[in-house]
């Protein structure tokens, strides 16, 4: 049941028939506080601070939701001349000082617009007030230069604790006094309109910006005094008739006041009827299990893990962030770079490129349209939460599965890396920018905003982007099959880790050599605390002696993969050292030309790789009939190491232990394999080493690192 109007804070109340609900624009959280302020008050108008010209456009958009749109009103022209300075002064300057006459002349007027926003508060109010059948107001002044009124504003997420007019008083003495006529003229016109409105109707709300509440509330108590100017008293500019367009989905970060990603969750929440009131805090948590699917999803057998406890850091440090810049939600800059700093650059990326999409199913946003199989997936909502954590792909994503839920979509791995793509076929689409926006006619205009939010400051991200489909085409076909190098910042890494894996071995092989004795004058390598205490009976204590390790290991072999599938692996071949400091190397990777990276980079990923150092010259061990008595992969590595190494023990890093089939190949050589454990160094470390760019000649090394993406 409807609460009465007397339940509204009196402290909202201009009069007994007028009540003003002061909201952030551009807030998820304000529109959430301004549908349940609608129903759960009675009110007979709702009022909205926009000129009545834009009333047909937005409402006829806002019955589109949650289609994403944008109404431009341009500027009207405000004279006409035949006065043509070309053929007066023909022939008086050249073209160049037409160009500078050109530029020298009037300033551009800005055309305002009207984001179709879900999260704008102003759209919720309409879209409310529709639904309930509640008759709207557009009470603003027509102005064809339209000057925006906006501050720094505290977080929005704070109403969600402290009541909407504690909120206000709160702000209140921040607000400052509009500076230009054309603000104070709005906010005395819509303070007449309100006396109006009250004349017609019981009770009227007003949804305006917490920035001109204390203004319009001013100007109506000078009217109620007889002080202040009547609706007649004010003269409208001529306008221009607003147009709607769609908008362009690569570009909708810059139409609406939260993540994209955000936006979607509440029309989701919206749709299935869900709890909304913590989606601003929980989307952000589902942006990062969305994120995770789509990395998996792409990354494969050669991505991080991304545990729950990675997951954690990095929510405490999105939270710290965002306490360091005086928020308490974070922004999308806050979340990638907490992102990039705990889980690296590629699920960075993958963040940022999920937190800008408007996840939505093509048919849910415009029903007219036939389902083609080229929608957006929807979030991670409906995953149960023990399957979210863990670090498979997600079941979902199936094309098998993707119909059961409307907010999902057919999409092969192309489609999703393309997402975005997709446009509303005979529509005329904006392109977006900052303060700007191509039109269909390839015009581009300044773009202000009749809604506007909180000052916005852009950074730049440090984010490699991906390619596109034509780039990597166009590199594929211009690629040269008979140059081709290695990135040098690779080898040395990968020779650095061939060093770790073999001080190990070397420590493993020490260790096997350890014996104890009786403490006589020195500690020796450490007290051997079990010896100790099971000789405790003889009060003596026990010391630990490791020799210095006996043998030289100039092989070594890294296994990423293990058991490998050769249908992952095609690359399989033998690289020289290019000088003393690298090792032989052979190796099994994936096919680098089907995943270029930039003109003439090629991106492969190692499942087993063999190192001799110092170098010698073999033959190619993927060649050699020798070997062919082998039945993997690995062993064809095992066996080739074995065969090239001239000390007796070979170093091997790998996932498990060497089972007995590898031992018993060791020892047809007679050598014998020291196993380190794939786990003794970092995920994040072994996933970055098993990335291998291949570049097509040496003179690409000039300009790779431009193109080549950390993992």
């Amino acid at each position: 049941m409807n609460r009465g109007q007397t339940d509204v804070p009196p402290l909202l109340r201009l009069d007994d028939h007028t009540t003003i609900l002061p909201i952030i624009h551009g807030s998820g959280q304000f529109a959430w506080l301004t549908r349940r302020f609608l129903l759960e008050h009675r009110f007979d108008c709702v009022a909205v601070s926009l000129p009545e010209s834009f009333r047909e456009s937005v409402e006829q958009a806002v019955l589109e939701l949650p289609k994403p749109s944008i109404v431009i009103q341009k500027p009207a022209p405000t004279f006409e001349s035949n006065y043509d300075a070309a053929h007066d002064f023909k022939g008086s300057y050249d073209d160049s000082d037409a160009d500078d006459f050109d530029d020298d002349g009037l300033d551009e007027i800005a055309s305002s617009y009207v984001p179709i926003d879900p999260c704008q508060g102003v759209i919720m109010a309409i879209r409310a007030a529709m639904g309930e059948h509640i008759p709207r107001a557009f009470i603003d002044l027509e102005t064809n230069h339209f000057h925006p009124f906006s501050t720094v504003m505290p977080d929005p997420y704070a109403v969600r604790h402290v009541q909407c007019e504690k909120f206000a008083a709160a702000v209140l003495p921040s607000i400052p006094r509009p500076s230009d006529e054309q603000t104070r003229d709005r906010m005395a016109y819509m303070a007449a309109r309100l006396v109006g409105l009250s004349q017609t109707y019981d009770q009227t709300l007003l949804v305006t910006s917490v920035l001109d509440w204390p203004w319009i509330r001013e100007a109506h108590r000078l009217l109620k005094e007889g002080k202040g100017r009547d609706v007649d008293a004010f003269e409208h500019d001529h306008v221009s008739v607003p147009q709607t367009y769609a908008v362009d989905p690569k570009t909708l970060l810059f139409l609406f006041g939260e993540l994209p990603f955000i936006t979607a969750l509440y029309e989701r929440a919206r749709r299935e009827l869900e709890e909304d009131a913590n989606l601003q805090i929980d989307g952000v948590k589902e942006l990062l299990i969305a994120a995770k699917q789509s990395y998996m999803s792409e990354f494969k057998n050669r991505a991080r893990r991304v545990t729950p406890l990675l997951l954690s850091k990095c929510l405490k440090y999105i939270r710290n962030l965002s306490l360091m810049h005086r928020r308490m939600t974070p922004d999308m800059v806050t979340i990638v770079t907490a992102c990039q700093q705990i889980l690296g650059d590629q699920y960075a990326l993958h963040v940022a490129e999920i937190a800008s999409q408007y996840r939505l199913k093509r048919s849910v946003i415009d029903p007219g349209l036939e389902p083609t199989g080229n929608e957006p997936i929807t979030d991670s909502s409906n995953i149960p939460f023990h399957e979210q954590l863990t670090d498979a792909v997600d079941p979902d994503l199936d094309p098998d599965h993707l119909d059961d839920d409307p907010f999902t979509a057919d999409l092969s791995d192309e489609d999703i890396a393309d997402f975005g793509s997709w446009q509303f076929e005979g529509e005329p689409t904006v392109t977006l920018g900052i303060d700007q926006g191509r039109l269909p006619d390839g015009d581009i205009v300044s773009l202000v905003s009749r809604l506007p939010g909180p000052p916005l400051t852009w950074q730049t991200l440090s984010l490699q982007r991906r390619p596109t489909k034509d780039e990597r085409s166009r590199w594929e076909y211009s690629w040269n099959p008979y140059s081709q190098c290695s990135y040098p910042p690779e080898d040395e890494r990968i020779e650095m880790l061939r060093n770790r894996v073999c001080e190990r071995a070397q420590a493993i092989m020490g260790q096997d050599l350890a014996r104890t004795e009786k403490f006589t004058t020195s500690v020796k390598d450490g007290i051997d605390i079990r010896d100790t205490l099971r000789h405790w009976y003889e009060k003596q204590i026990y010391v630990r002696v490791i020799p210095p390790s006996r043998g030289k290991l100039d092989a070594c072999l890294m296994l990423f993969d293990s058991p490998a599938d050769p249908r992952d692996y095609p690359w399989r071949t033998t690289w020289f050292a290019e000088h003393q400091w690298e090792s032989t190397l052979a190796f099994f990777a994936s096919d680098f030309s089907k995943e270029m990276v930039g003109p003439g980079i090629g991106l492969g990923t190692y499942g087993g790789a063999m190192f001799l150092y110092p170098p010698v010259p073999i033959p190619d061990i993927w060649m050699d009939r020798r070997l062919n008595f082998t039945e993997t992969l690995e062993e064809r590595l095992i066996a080739a190491a074995c065969m090239h190494s001239r000390g007796r023990q070979i170093a091997l890093m790998s996932g498990l232990p060497p089972g007995a089939g590898w031992r018993r190949l060791a020892r047809r050589f007679k050598k014998q394999l020291v196993h380190v454990p794939l786990t003794s160094f970092s995920d994040e470390e072994v996933q970055q080493l098993r990335m291998v760019h291949v570049l097509n000649g040496s003179e690409v090394r000039s300009y790779a690192s431009e193109f080549i993406r950390k993992a």
